[in-house]
């Protein structure tokens, strides 16, 4: 009597509780309201979505090299053997396939500099897999599974803005190579930006337990559906301790949309506009309560952004009708945007807010003229492209930047060797000004004793002068 009471008013309180503060979007969640609830199993959801998640070995071919080679006595003495000795390196990861036909995404740190890819499925089969897209800036891969001929069971993706803290979720990878494993948590938290992991910061965290082995691996809502992509760990140690972080979905979604279309980079929303973060003395000299939003710094004439009406000092705070807290989030909601509509973005100019309508549409790519350098020289070895708007947003690089920059470097090459890392703006070489990539190639082949060259890294000019 007493216990069927009990279980009434819990009942009634929980649902009371629920209709009072809960959100319509919240309303199917519930706290347990009867002990025989709390034995209710995960094992139907995990049933469903094992299938679809999947390990990843990466495997590629290094020179293990002998230091003492490095040392021109001990190369005079006992010769240089002709050819040094190589090893097999090998790293493992997880994936999740999204579509029936055998394609694969997972974590670009996973398979980065692999000679080849292998899956392994839930039911042991191995298959070999080419990577059809990389995306760095989001840290996702995408591969397709070779020579197959079958329909393989996918994962549908979520919606994860619709995601809230304290949702129950599951992470399924493959943890230090022990076999696929899976561990529940909820969502610690939503929209982290301050983590330098990827450039787009935007990611869900949780607490169930994600350790090396389960990037590239799923974290799954309670409907089975996919919630994101698990990608780091914050630990001392090197395993878990409750801070793990994954991709959102909706991102997910949009590098697997270019994957499919047979591009081999993401296309995204460019807003054509340098936006920055709000400090406590801009939030006050603003007028602002809090030191929230995106601030514009400057305007690309005749980006999307300048046809909107974006101006300078604009202070951006939602876009298609969701909060915008910093630039980060901002840049988030915005290339998860589809391309060939228009956005809504919320702008409080001075002290009067406002609405623009901006156009979703690619940053112009015209020539790129990339390259890589052949000539003997200290850029031997270095992918260079003139910078274009579309080079400058991949890069992070201001909209009105100009020039020639180093997109790629080769591993063993002399511009690796000499210190070159990209992203370096190649201003100029023995005084002759670069502006193009042809210009470089020229400078590169002309034979030289003494080269002097001016870069811009992190936004600081270096200049720096080298032996021939």
């Amino acid at each position: 009597m007493f216990r069927s009471t009990w279980t009434a008013v819990v009942t009634a309180l929980c649902i009371a509780f629920s209709a009072h503060f809960n959100p319509a979007s919240a309303q199917d969640r519930r706290v347990p309201s009867s002990p025989a609830e709390l034995r209710l199993s995960y094992a139907p959801i995990v049933q469903r979505v094992q299938p679809a998640v999947v390990n990843v070995y990466a495997a590629k071919v290094v020179q293990n090299r002998n230091p003492l080679l490095d040392d021109p006595i001990f190369r005079r003495f006992f010769g240089v053997p002709g050819q040094q000795p190589e090893q097999m390196q090998r790293s493992l990861g997880s994936g999740v396939i999204v579509d029936a036909s055998g394609l694969v995404v997972t974590n670009v740190h996973v398979i980065e500099g692999a000679d080849q890819v292998k899956v392994s499925l839930s039911d042991k089969r191995e298959f070999e897999a080419e990577i059809l897209l990389k995306d760095s800036r989001t840290d996702l891969a995408v591969l397709r599974l070779k020579d197959a001929k079958e329909k393989f069971p996918t994962l549908d993706f979520t919606n994860s803005d619709e995601l809230l803290v304290g949702d129950v979720v599951l992470a399924i990878g493959n943890p230090f190579g022990v076999g696929q494993t899976v561990t529940h948590g909820i969502i610690s938290a939503l929209a982290r930006t301050q983590v330098g992991i990827t450039d787009y910061q935007f990611f869900i965290q949780t607490d169930a337990p994600i350790n090396p082995g389960n990037s590239g691996g799923a974290l799954v809502d309670m409907s089975g559906k996919l919630a994101g992509i698990n990608t780091a760990i914050y630990s001392r140690s090197g395993g878990s301790q409750g801070i793990g972080f994954a991709i959102p979905a909706n991102m997910v979604r949009v590098v697997v949309a270019s994957a499919k279309s047979g591009g081999k980079a993401v296309k995204r929303p460019w807003l054509g506009a340098k936006l920055q973060g709000v400090t406590p003395e801009i939030a006050e000299s603003l007028g602002l309560r809090s030191p929230t939003g995106a601030l514009v710094a400057s305007v690309v004439p005749n980006g999307p952004a300048a046809r909107a009406g974006l101006k300078s000092s604009d202070l951006i705070t939602g876009i298609d009708g969701q909060t915008v807290d910093d630039p980060n989030a901002f840049d988030y909601r915005f290339a998860t945007r589809p391309l060939g509509g228009t956005a809504q973005i919320d702008v409080q100019r001075g002290s009067k807010p406002t609405k623009l309508t901006v156009a979703l549409e690619t940053a112009p790519d015209t020539g790129r003229s990339e390259l890589v350098v052949t000539a003997r020289s200290p850029f031997q070895g270095a992918k260079v492209s003139t910078i274009t708007p579309a080079v400058a947003d991949e890069l992070r690089l201001d909209a009105d930047t100009e020039g020639v920059v180093i997109t790629d470097i080769g591993g063993d090459t002399a511009a690796a060797n000499v210190g070159f890392q990209k992203g370096d703006i190649i201003l100029a070489v023995n005084n002759q000004k670069i502006s193009k990539t042809g210009d470089l190639e020229k400078a590169a082949g002309e034979r030289s004793r003494i080269w002097r060259i001016t870069l811009v890294r992190g936004g600081q000019q270096i200049n720096v002068t080298l032996g021939g």
